[in-house]
């Protein structure tokens, strides 16, 4: 072996396996392996969810209660989407989720939640014809984009602001079709809407067209029409173009 090449020596009283390069070869071996793992979470959703057109992803905070404004109009969106044959994809944990979950469950069309395994708040809701879990949230945003026909956004945290901000940016740089995006609660939403105008548009971070992307409604009704409309000249199936952008998302 080449002497520079040699694995340094352990040190006085320190065991061979705590030395540097081979916690180096073991921290590297154990990255690869979760590659693995990644890989098998990719195709493990891809083929449960193959089959599940059309679908709208609904995301919103883990937080709200059953009983609340959020809750209720949540669950009528999602109930009016089912029985008007979309399946609905939540985040499959508690609050917005659950009703969303709730409101499918109990329609026409399919309820499906991609559950992330998190430390706190999230335990999987029980209205859900097809759980799926994750370990990594950008597998689970993936799968969100990949089978969504339109998205609904709720009120939310900082959860709901990274999946509207990651839904914005691929449709807006092109690397997923322009589908339709609505945000509910026009009051919660406003402030953050006039950020958008007031520094993004005005300080020329975003174009003022970029607006156009986001539609803001409150009624569930319009919600569904708004969908349909989108739809109505085209249809809903893929054009070979937006299955290619999908594979290279």
């Amino acid at each position: 072996m080449n002497e520079k090449h040699k694995l340094p020596k352990s040190p006085p009283g320190v065991p061979l396996t705590e030395t540097p390069a081979l916690q180096v070869a073991a921290t590297s071996a154990r990255e690869a392996w979760r590659v693995f793992g990644i890989m098998s979470e990719f195709v493990e959703a891809t083929e449960r969810l193959a089959d599940i057109r059309p679908a709208v992803s609904i995301f919103g905070s883990a937080r709200v209660l059953p009983g609340s404004n959020y809750y209720h109009l949540t669950e009528k969106i999602a109930r009016l989407l089912s029985d008007a044959g979309f399946s609905v994809v939540s985040g499959g944990g508690p609050g917005v989720m659950e009703a969303a979950n709730k409101g499918a469950f109990e329609g026409k069309s399919l309820s499906i939640g991609l559950n992330i395994q998190l430390p706190h708040e999230q335990t999987t809701n029980s209205y859900q014809d097809i759980s799926q879990s994750f370990r990594h949230f950008f597998t689970r945003k993936y799968m969100f984009v990949k089978v969504a026909a339109a998205y609904v956004v709720m009120p939310g945290g900082f959860g709901t602001l990274d999946e509207l901000l990651e839904a914005l940016t691929l449709i807006q740089t092109g690397k997923s079709p322009r589908i339709p995006l609505i945000l509910v609660g026009t009051e919660f939403w406003a402030g953050l809407l006039d950020w958008f105008y007031s520094r993004l548009v005005e300080e020329g971070m975003i174009c003022p067209e970029d607006m156009n992307l986001i539609q803001i409604i409150d009624e569930p009704e319009r919600v569904v029409s708004a969908i349909f409309d989108h739809y109505q000249a085209r249809g809903f199936e893929r054009l070979p173009e937006e299955h290619e952008l999908l594979l290279n998302l």
